[in-house]
């Protein structure tokens, strides 16, 4: 058997819906070397790793920390330790994640009910106060920013809604952490949950989530652990949590002063998840999501320029994914296959029914640039012309110049 060599992935721009170009400096610190997972220095910097999310993610909550793996382990974290069968659950799906979202709460053996509305659009506050008070779950779980929609549900208000209804707010926000404004305690969110590879500017790997005390509550009255190690007086519930591994009520108790072992800390995507949250606080929130907006909205301007029509509810808009509709007469993944051949660029397609009818471009991380916008308009003019869509010479990038130049 041969040998392969070793990793050399091509250039790449990746300014599709996520992963995204990862930050340098992110990497760099994924580099650096492993220390043992009870080490002081490691327990140290897990500690100044949960402060760092607390400021992220504008909250007090304690339980504020990592789970490892994909942001998927992250959502799928927080909603089997919350729900136990049984568990009326109601999910209002605009896109392909509030879909996700209803078959893990099934999976958990949730009662789930669902709402849907057209992709594209969003919810008004009082479609969902009514199935807030039709179904009366434990939970409300809702997608923030779709990015299959590339549209956000507005969550102001939603906390206030659940608390009146008696229900918990859990939300993903994987596509948007970072990028879009988020206040998790001024809006009453009780669990967030997100990941490092779209807006934060790192690497699909490790899931930043946030548990309210009131959430915290919930899963630790299913706290079970094996008879022969149960701590006396713990309470065991009569619906232990599903997984071992994404036992959140464990995850506590790993991140805790306790330190109780769960598993292995994935100690290079801690680095990276550390590196993550750093750079995004020395920008400054406020100034990173008006980094995202602007860069966004430049996209938009020189997509719209070329005579791409935008898709979904502009004022819903996601500052970091634009959505146009795939002209007519031009074949979607040809154009997708030269950008990434021809240009090493790389944009997003769609699903379900936007499948083949939507380019999803995005803006967000490390790739929330002014270069980035202007190579990717550039690039996606000439293929275009060459598969037969006409547009004024140079009028992408003009558009998105014109935008920098009048932004304040």
């Amino acid at each position: 058997m041969s040998i392969p060599a070793s990793i050399n992935p091509p250039p790449r721009l990746l300014m599709g819906p996520g992963p995204i170009t990862a930050d340098p400096r992110v990497l760099r610190a994924m580099s650096a070397q492993l220390v043992g997972q009870y080490d002081p220095w490691m327990t140290d910097t897990m500690n100044e790793v949960m402060g760092l999310y607390r400021q992220v993610y504008i909250t007090d909550n304690q339980q504020t920390l990592l789970v490892d793996g994909t942001s998927r382990a992250g959502i799928e974290a927080a909603l089997v330790s919350l729900l136990e069968p049984g568990d009326r659950v109601l999910v209002p799906i605009f896109g392909r994640f509030g879909h996700l979202l209803a078959e893990i709460c099934r999976r958990a053996g949730a009662d789930v009910h669902t709402i849907e509305t057209e992709w594209g659009q969003v919810f008004t506050e009082e479609a969902l106060e009514a199935a807030l008070v039709d179904v009366q779950p434990k939970v409300l779980a809702v997608v923030h920013g779709d990015t299959s929609t590339t549209v956000a549900q507005p969550l102001e208000g939603l906390g206030e809604l659940c608390e009146r209804h008696g229900a918990l707010l859990y939300v993903d926000c994987t596509a948007t952490l970072g990028g879009n404004e988020f206040r998790t305690d001024e809006w009453g969110i009780d669990v967030a949950t997100s990941g490092l590879q779209k807006c934060l500017g790192g690497p699909s790997g490790s899931a930043p989530v946030t548990f309210s005390p009131r959430a915290v509550e919930v899963i630790e009255s299913r706290k079970s652990i094996e008879e022969g190690i149960r701590a006396e007086g713990d309470p065991v519930s009569a619906h232990p949590i599903r997984s071992n591994y994404l036992d959140m009520a464990q995850i506590f108790d790993y991140w805790s002063e306790r330190r109780l072992n769960h598993h292995t800390e994935a100690t290079t995507m801690l680095y990276g998840s550390r590196e993550c949250a750093r750079i995004l606080l020395q920008e400054g929130l406020a100034q990173s999501w008006a980094r995202h907006d602007l860069h966004g909205r430049a996209m938009l301007a020189g997509t719209t320029a070329l005579g791409l029509e935008p898709f979904g509810a502009l004022a819903y808009r996601m500052t970091n994914v634009v959505g146009v509709h795939i002209p007519d007469g031009v074949n979607g993944d040809e154009v997708r296959a030269a950008m990434l051949e021809d240009f090493g660029i790389e944009i997003g397609t769609s699903f379900g029914p936007l499948h083949g009818k939507v380019w999803r471009i995005g803006t967000m991380g490390y790739n929330a640039r002014t270069d980035a916008v202007l190579q990717t308009l550039a690039a996606l003019e000439a293929v275009l012309r060459r598969a037969g869509h006409r547009a004024a010479a140079g009028a992408g990038v003009d558009a998105a110049y014109d935008l920098y130049g009048t932004a304040v």
